[in-house]
């Protein structure tokens, strides 16, 4: 078996609850983090929903504008 006597191997055991030291996380600077990939590509698709949203309160102004100035030139062709 083994050659070794139990207090020499026990003692030098980097696994015995004396030796066990408690992890503590080095300090990372936030400069130094990785990027958040994710809320990186939810920032683009909520800025381009509200492009979209804009546009197409833009584009259905538009369209009202445009109707109601057709409508009044019918009327005044009309009229003449």
């Amino acid at each position: 078996m083994s050659s070794h006597s139990s207090n020499a191997s026990s003692a030098n055991d980097p696994r015995q609850p004396t030796a066990a030291r408690r992890y503590v996380a080095p300090a990372v600077s936030p400069q130094d983090l990785p990027v958040d990939y994710s809320g990186f590509i939810a920032v683009i698709f909520g800025v381009a929903g509200m492009m979209f949203r804009v546009l197409q309160v833009v584009l259905l102004a538009c369209s009202h504008i445009l109707r109601a100035i057709a409508s009044e030139h019918e009327e005044s062709r009309e009229r003449s």
